[in-house]
């Protein structure tokens, strides 16, 4: 063939991959554990800058709420992925033979916190062993059994938490639950003071939690979905918490018009700051790392403080396949290079 009938051919070529229609994206359904919040930037970043797209991905957030049971939608295959607690949950999915498996973990810590007075003698959480505690129902039934079993806490301390500051601010001596990243805010908010703060995770408590959770049906019959959907979000939280968060904070304040940039830029210092997604083994495997021994040690607890009976099969629990690739980091090294 001549060199005038190559070029004419390739001409053609291009001119025929061009008017082809661009590959579908593959629907994706994913719901949160809330209204949209910081501590949900890393999905709402993925959309915003494109890297779900970039990954073959259309996905629709879909928020949280009081009245909204995720979890049972993506049983009943309503949605594809949802944000996930702590590994609680896996658990009772195990016990309850309900078919969900947990992907990944974008938080690496549990934000969860005992928040006392600063005027207060208290200086760490074994100075708090017959406080009277501002602790929730569900969080008498997950962190409190571990607050009991490490630090001898009995439930005579508890009164309840119903999401409201003001007993805690009235009363200087109680301690309340709270989250690292919005809690203590709150307070300074409505009672004028920070309050001091004792973060379970760096004091033994291993759960992690904003866990991804899909059905073992999509893992089975299209991992490649959920690998992409999987490394987009690591990538996407990347960028959010060390890139420009301010579309996806743009993004999340659409969805969740209460919240305020103060709130906004309060949660993502402290989730810098205490290294709620990046830190430990995110560090060198990525975020959303999991691994086998910290399922075990978490699951043996729960076991000892007789949560969950002896012999559950973990590993229809969790899995490993789409987490610990290094999916980040480069991108990582190269915006704090920036910075």
């Amino acid at each position: 063939m001549g060199s005038r009938n190559w070029v004419a051919a390739l001409a053609a070529a291009a001119g025929l991959l061009a008017a082809l229609p661009a590959a579908a994206l593959d629907k994706v359904t994913f719901g949160t554990n809330w209204k949209a919040q910081a501590e949900h930037g890393g999905y709402y970043q993925a959309l915003v800058d494109g890297t779900y797209e970039r990954f073959g991905l259309d996905v629709t957030i879909r928020q949280g709420g009081p009245n909204i049971n995720h979890p049972q939608l993506l049983a009943a295959g309503k949605i594809d992925f949802n944000m996930g607690g702590n590994m609680f949950a896996a658990f009772n999915y195990l016990t309850n033979k309900v078919p969900m498996v947990t992907v990944a973990a974008a938080f690496q810590k549990d934000p969860q916190v005992i928040m006392v007075h600063p005027d207060t003698p208290y200086r760490s959480l074994a100075d708090l062993k017959g406080v009277t505690l501002l602790i929730s129902r569900a969080g008498q039934l997950t962190f409190w059994q571990w607050l009991k079993q490490a630090y001898g806490y009995t439930d005579q301390q508890v009164r309840p938490y119903t999401f409201n500051p003001a007993p805690f601010v009235a009363n200087k001596d109680w301690g309340q639950q709270g989250y690292v990243t919005s809690e203590p805010f709150a307070v300074e908010q409505t009672g004028g003071f920070t309050p001091r703060v004792f973060l379970l995770a760096d004091n033994g408590y291993q759960s992690y939690s904003t866990t991804l959770e899909t059905s073992w049906k999509l893992v089975d019959e299209n991992p490649d979905l959920v690998q992409r959907f999987v490394d987009a979000t690591a990538i996407g939280w990347v960028n959010y918490l060390y890139g420009d968060p301010s579309a996806a904070n743009a993004l999340i304040k659409r969805d969740n018009p209460d919240i305020s940039d103060a709130q906004l830029d309060y949660s993502l210092a402290k989730m810098k700051e205490y290294g709620i997604v990046d830190s430990g083994d995110a560090d060198t495997l990525g975020i959303n790392a999991m691994t086998d021994a910290r399922w075990q040690s978490f699951y043996d607890f729960a076991v000892d403080a007789g949560l969950f009976a002896p012999g559950l099969d973990l590993k229809r629990g969790y899995t490993l396949r789409f987490v610990n690739k290094g999916v980040g980091l480069d991108r990582k090294k190269e915006l704090l290079a920036r910075q």
